[in-house]
């Protein structure tokens, strides 16, 4: 008798588990809402069913880093630079999130490098011309 009650929980519990797929979705919709710390937990399960996709990645980077948690973004875009050792944007966001965390030399490096492997990207260049040291300061 335990087993028939056990049975239907199991596949209940099958039918309602959403897709990597739909877990990216979702975490990209609360991203465009602005919904960041949603998203981030949304994408955290998409993270653990996909490990090292660099599409959920890049997600769950945006979502740290927008929900105030810099640490955890910085080491997400590492991780995505991991797997895609010429992200640019991984470099952009490792810089910003260093940046963030008061460590302005390695900002400063990411984003040099953001900059050499997009050359016409004036994000990467503005980020970059911000952290250029001044004269007198």
């Amino acid at each position: 008798m335990d087993e028939e009650r056990e049975a239907p929980e199991a596949e209940a519990g099958d039918d309602e588990r959403e897709t990597t797929y739909d877990l990216l979705q979702r975490g990209h919709a609360l991203l465009e809402r602005r919904h960041f710390a949603q998203a981030a937990i949304v994408l955290e399960r998409a993270d653990r069913q996909e490990p090292a996709k660099g599409s959920i990645l890049e997600a769950l980077g945006r979502a740290y880093f927008n929900s105030g948690q810099a640490e955890r973004a910085r080491a997400t875009f590492e991780a995505l630079l991991e797997i895609e050792p010429s992200s640019h944007y991984a470099h952009y966001a490792i810089g910003q999130s260093l940046k963030r965390l008061g460590h302005t030399e390695r900002a400063r490096t990411h984003l040099r490098l953001a900059v050499a492997l997009d050359p016409q990207n004036t994000l990467y260049q503005g980020a970059l011309e911000r952290l250029r040291p001044r004269p007198g300061l």
